[in-house]
């Protein structure tokens, strides 16, 4: 038996078998935890399938950033599920333009808007939706940020604020919903070559210099963060909220580093 036997894990935010989403379904299937999805409709061919490889028969489309459309959402997921234990917020968005080029130029009031609202927002709309069905159990949710949160990184711009955002949305959702036996937190993984991901300018550079100067010398998968995942909605994890962990081989913890010379030292 894994360690989220018994438990139901709804997972917001799927796209392809390389996001990190698909890393954290991967790790709460293999640990026993019986899994659902919601999707965005253009992704219904690629996550359906998905889903069926890890023994669901629950998938449903929801847009975030509609409150109609996640009261569908979860009055469908109702007919499956009277109940569920863990959320899995995998959800961040910003237009191409706004990550590209100077910070200042490449940030309209339109783009911030959007990055906030889908990125941040939906977390709590998410969360909200999600109480009802975690009545008297042990709640769980989990959400995905990133460095540029707390650092400035080249064409993260927009995305900075808008996890930045999300990591204060986790401390106060954590302090409100924490009498009702739910605990919330954020995984900040390292970069990862995921779809959205590719959508920011140098990432291939990004992954050289973090798998260089992180102190385990590579990048992170997304099993790594899946496994992390899998462990703070599990009971293990009974005594943790409010908390953002960094699951990114310790690079953020790395003050400078120096290229290597050819004898090693």
């Amino acid at each position: 038996m894994g360690f989220l036997s018994g438990k139901r894990a709804l997972i917001v935010g799927l796209a392809t078998d390389r996001s990190i989403a698909w890393g954290i379904a991967q790790a709460m299937h293999r640990e026993g935890a019986e899994l659902a999805f919601s999707y965005i409709e253009r992704m219904a061919e690629r996550v359906v399938p998905l889903a069926r490889q890890l023994n669901s028969e629950i998938t449903f489309p929801m847009d975030v950033a509609q409150d109609a459309d996640i009261a569908r959402g979860f009055s469908h997921l109702s007919t499956h599920w009277k109940h569920f234990d863990i959320l899995v917020h995998a959800v961040a968005f910003a237009s191409r333009e706004a990550l590209t080029g100077r910070f200042v130029d490449a940030t309209s009031r339109d783009a911030f808007r959007v990055a906030h609202d889908i990125s941040s927002y939906s977390l709590t709309a998410l969360a909200r939706a999600s109480l009802p069905f975690m009545q008297g159990r042990a709640g769980a949710i989990v959400t995905l940020s990133y460095l540029g949160a707390v650092r400035s990184v080249p064409s993260y711009n927009v995305m900075g604020l808008a996890k930045a955002s999300l990591e204060a949305n986790v401390r106060f959702l954590a302090a409100d919903l924490g009498a009702q036996g739910v605990r919330v937190n954020g995984i900040s993984a390292g970069p990862i070559k995921t779809l959205s991901a590719a959508g920011i300018p140098g990432l291939r550079k990004m992954l050289s210099l973090v798998a260089a100067a992180s102190p385990i010398k590579r990048n992170v998968t997304i099993e790594d963060v899946g496994n992390a995942a899998a462990f703070l909605c599990s009971d293990l994890g009974a005594g943790i909220t409010g908390e953002i962990l960094y699951v990114d081989g310790g690079y953020s913890t790395v003050g400078m580093s120096f290229p290597e010379e050819p004898d090693g030292r």
